[in-house]
């Protein structure tokens, strides 16, 4: 009797145990419903209309349809540009594109990405009651891909702004869009990372979420479960078209800052220090004295920009800004983007071995297209051969003044040897050389006599103005 009533206490334990899993599990899954309710009236769907010229379609392009069943030959003609004297003249077609947006002042104005709206001849705003709006645009900003746009309204429903610079990795987040044209669909996820650099996107440091975001999410919110936005919805990683677990989205302090700029001025300012800067891997690092890789390493100086009045040199590696540390390199585009020109920063740098701290004052980002830059070199004569398998030859004035620099050397030629297993081409100008400046031809042969071997060396190599720097080791 013992046994059995110990056995029962036993099951009731055990009963109540998963219970209370079951409830602690339940407990910790977030619910949406209220957000998705309260939220849904402020987000609204994007169609722009992009009305291009007829080109037609060249006659050997056009398919050959013979031997197809009837019906199936019909239907295909009939969505075919029509050709020959009978079609009609004039004609335009249209490019149709969908999109995402949401509300954030109660007059209408919308938030969404710039590539939503890019080019269109007319943009509508589909909202939650199905009725269409004309949408003005009010500016873009293509670097941080955030437009803003204005439709007629009063009193219309708008999203809560949050403060995504609040947000934590692991953090429950929702989205709201219209992935695909299927309005107001609601996926959730958490925060994945923040601060992701992406390729050609150097003033946005994206969230990363594995919300699930396809085509027709982008321009839509990312909430927090406050209830609030902390994000734009912008772009997926996919290598299928599809979802696959890798979205991010601009911050929404990032993105309200360009709004504000785009309504009051029409146009967005960045700070700005006027150099070219590359990734310090580990051979680099070791190449420099740092004891592990990180910063920012200064490839290229512009002329009479920001970092050039400042005293920031070629081959310094940007270690913090404001005391905040460069873990990686495209942290410093974000940190410097974000800032007023005419602001004073300081800079701790690595310089031969040292730390230095600089004082600058950021400048204004140039406009696209206006950039500095520098131009190439030419050929001069041939004055100097080396252990690295190369042929230099010393820059002219010309090519010095052309290119703004005191010294380097300009490769002729590439023998078989250490250079060409490194990539290094004719017309390739080295400036520097194992931490050392190259005014000739002759200091690049001596320095390249007495490079170590078996240890990382670095060379400063611009190729088309463009400054970068590589590593090598030398086994002999």
């Amino acid at each position: 009797m013992f046994k059995a009533s110990f056995k029962s206490y036993l099951s009731g334990v055990a009963a109540l145990l998963l219970m209370s899993q079951a409830l602690v599990a339940k407990a910790e899954l977030p619910d949406f419903t209220g957000l998705v309710e309260a939220a849904s009236p402020a987000v609204v769907n994007i169609s722009t209309t992009q009305k291009l010229p007829d080109r037609g379609v060249a006659q050997s392009q056009m398919p050959d349809l013979e031997g197809l069943p009837p019906m199936l030959r019909e239907f295909l003609e009939r969505g075919m540009p029509q050709q020959g004297p009978n079609a009609p003249k004039g004609r335009q077609r249209e490019a149709q594109s969908l999109g995402s947006g949401f509300i954030i002042s109660d007059d209408g104005y919308v938030l969404t990405n710039n590539h939503v709206v890019a080019d269109a001849d007319e943009i509508l705003v589909r909202m939650p009651d199905r009725s269409e709006l004309k949408a003005t645009l009010i500016g873009a900003d293509p670097r941080t891909d955030v437009a803003l746009l204005k439709i007629d309204g009063k009193n219309l429903p708008t999203v809560k702004i949050g403060n995504s610079e609040a947000l934590k990795v692991g953090e429950w987040v929702l989205a709201i869009g219209s992935p695909f044209g299927f309005d107001h669909s609601a996926t959730s996820g958490i925060v994945s990372a923040k601060g992701r650099s992406l390729p050609n996107e150097s003033y946005v440091p994206f969230i990363q979420t594995d919300v699930a975001i396809n085509p027709g999410n982008s321009g839509g919110p990312l909430f927090n479960l406050k209830g609030e936005v902390v994000g734009i919805n912008s772009q997926i990683f996919t290598r299928s078209g599809g979802f696959m677990g890798l979205s991010f989205a601009i911050p929404i302090d990032v993105a309200m800052d360009v709004a504000n700029q785009l309504k009051t001025d029409g146009k967005v300012s960045r700070g700005w220090l006027g150099v070219v800067i590359q990734e310090v891997n580990k051979d680099l690092a070791e190449s420099f004295g740092l004891d592990k890789p990180a910063g920012a390493l200064v490839a290229q100086v512009l002329d009479n920009g920001p970092a050039a009045a400042g005293g920031l040199k070629v081959g310094d590696v940007i270690l913090s800004l404001n005391g905040q540390p460069i873990v990686m390199s495209a942290d410093l585009p974000h940190l410097v983007g974000a800032m007023k020109s005419g602001s004073k920063v300081k800079l701790e740098v690595a310089r031969e071995g040292q730390r230095k701290t600089l004082e600058l004052t950021v400048g204004a980002l140039p406009a696209e297209g206006e950039e500095m830059s520098m131009g190439g070199a030419e050929e001069g004569v041939e004055r100097s051969s080396n252990r690295l398998g190369v042929k230099v030859v010393e820059l002219t004035a010309e090519q010095k003044k052309s290119l703004d620099l005191q010294g380097g050397v300009v490769i002729r030629e590439v023998l078989d040897g250490p250079a060409a297993l490194i990539g290094l081409r004719p017309g390739d100008v080295i400036t520097h050389l194992n931490n050392q400046s190259i005014d000739s031809a002759k200091t690049f042969t001596e320095v390249a006599q007495q490079l170590p071997k078996n240890r990382s060396v670095s060379m400063r190599v611009l190729r088309q103005g463009r400054a970068s720097f590589i590593t090598f080791k030398l086994s002999e």
